[in-house]
């Protein structure tokens, strides 16, 4: 129970985080092109890397609460892009090439599909 408050908590202050970083750099750059996005998206990966090899691999007696609210629900939080990239990562760094590859291609192709049916269901309704 104290894990799934952890990744509530967390990912309701890594939506926060989101929004106040996109907005930031929405102001700063405009939204011609969603830079904001982008930035989140990026930052996000970069942190699930680093925390990732911070609390599974160098300090793994920390315990599996700070893991939950930072990886699961901060960063899930933040951005979803993040956990796509780790697990997708973990696929390469074990040899599993081919299973790597169709994640990225299923992902992008199955989650662009989704986006259009549920536009096309959306404008039904």
């Amino acid at each position: 129970m104290l894990n799934t408050l952890l990744i509530f908590f967390g990912a309701g202050f890594g939506g926060v985080f989101r929004y106040w970083i996109s907005n930031l750099t929405y102001g700063f750059l405009g939204r011609q092109f969603p830079y904001g996005t982008l930035i989140v998206n990026v930052s996000g990966c970069f942190l699930m890397g680093l925390f990732f090899v911070l609390l599974l691999e160098r300090f793994d007696g920390i315990g599996p609460q700070l893991r939950s609210f930072l990886l699961i629900g901060f960063l899930g939080g933040y951005t979803t892009f993040s956990s796509f990239s780790i697990e997708t990562f973990n696929l390469f760094e074990s040899g599993a090439y081919l299973s790597a590859s169709f994640n990225i291609l299923f992902s992008i192709i199955l989650c662009l599909a989704a986006t259009g049916l549920g536009v096309i269901g959306g404008r039904q309704l």
